[in-house]
């Protein structure tokens, strides 16, 4: 669907966040499937093409050094009528070797042994597409877990502790210039709480990870986004952090028709508000969907409207199907 783009000044600015699966088995596929025809591609395309964030945050997109992947993306964006001018990206903990065997399985070099999950370096990370100038950017995504004030890092051997660093995917602040004022957005990626053992390795994880903007919030107007891999009420992991964070944040309790009409199996037995969920999964077994994607606003702020892209039925319903078990989160701000 093309659209045609507004104005650079228009109001209300809508802020997104997006995991797609963008993310691929190995290195440059992204960029192979980005040149051809693609339905899931395809899809994800249509999503952004309905919704037209003017500032897009996408999670679980293909890092590459020269980022031809996303300029390749950009690229099919503006051919459907949505033009990002500014853009960023920076290396990932995914996929980053360590030389250790972080996972003490006996085997160097694999995926758990990278400082964030990942086959390759750069799979899975994070980008920002924006109508609006983007920087500085504060990358802290080099920050050792082990130096987060009252950090929840299980016991691990010296070694692990000297270089394991607390972002999975990155913690940015990434400050956009709209309409001649800044706004600051707080992106990241957590680790699933799930997938460890009895020492809750990524729970602890995802906990913390979130826990890190505490100390980070900036004295000016910000908006923290991202995958949080969270839901405050049907998750595995722990809520301490988010609960902390809400009190500096507004949620907009962003919702869809599709979410509150996704009944069956173990959704039926949640207590949160489907209405709210963001992830679409197979309901058969847990989790089942989960609210795990948001864009918080700082208090203050003034939100005149939010969502989440799950409708309810019709072609677009297929195409957010079709894009990724991951629906758009977005939230309207009046600015200035």
């Amino acid at each position: 669907m093309a659209v045609a783009a507004l104005p650079a000044t228009a109001a209300p600015l809508r802020i997104a966040t997006y995991s797609p699966d963008l993310s691929r088995d190995g290195p440059g596929l992204l960029l192979r499937d980005l040149g051809r025809e693609d339905a899931q591609i395809a899809a994800v395309v249509a999503v952004l093409a309905e919704t037209r964030p003017d500032i897009l945050l996408l999670t679980d997109f293909d890092w590459d050094f020269d980022g031809k992947a996303l300029d390749a993306f950009a690229a099919r964006l503006a051919q459907a009528g949505l033009d990002y001018p500014h853009r960023f990206a920076a290396r990932p903990n995914s996929g980053t070797a360590t030389g250790l065997d972080l996972d003490a399985d006996g085997r160097l070099g694999t995926a758990d042994d990278a400082q964030g999950f990942g086959e390759f370096t750069g799979q899975g990370g994070m980008a920002i597409l924006s109508r609006h100038p983007i920087g500085p950017v504060t990358d802290y995504t080099d920050a050792l877990w082990r130096d987060l004030p009252g950090n929840l890092m299980p016991a691990l051997p010296e070694e692990v502790r000297a270089v394991r660093r607390l972002s999975s995917t990155g913690h940015w602040d990434a400050v956009v210039t709209v309409a001649g004022r800044p706004l600051h957005l707080l992106a990241m990626s957590a680790t699933p709480p799930v997938f460890d053992g009895p020492e809750d390795l990524n729970g602890r994880r995802n906990h913390d990870e979130l826990a890190f903007w505490l100390g980070h919030l900036p004295d000016a107007p910000f908006v923290l986004a991202g995958n949080l891999n969270l839901d405050p009420q049907d998750s595995e992991g722990r809520p301490q952090a988010l609960a902390q964070v809400m009190a500096h944040v507004t949620d907009p309790l962003p919702r869809s028709a599709g979410g509150a009409a996704a009944k069956g199996g173990v959704n039926d037995s949640q207590k949160g508000d489907p209405g709210l969920d963001t992830g679409d999964w197979p309901d058969d077994k847990p989790p089942g969907n989960l609210r795990v994607d948001y864009v918080l606003p700082a208090k203050g702020l003034k939100i005149t409207d939010s969502g989440v892209f799950w409708p309810a039925e019709g072609p677009l319903a297929k195409a957010a199907l079709t894009a990724s078990a991951h629906r758009l989160v977005w939230v309207e701000l009046d600015w200035p």
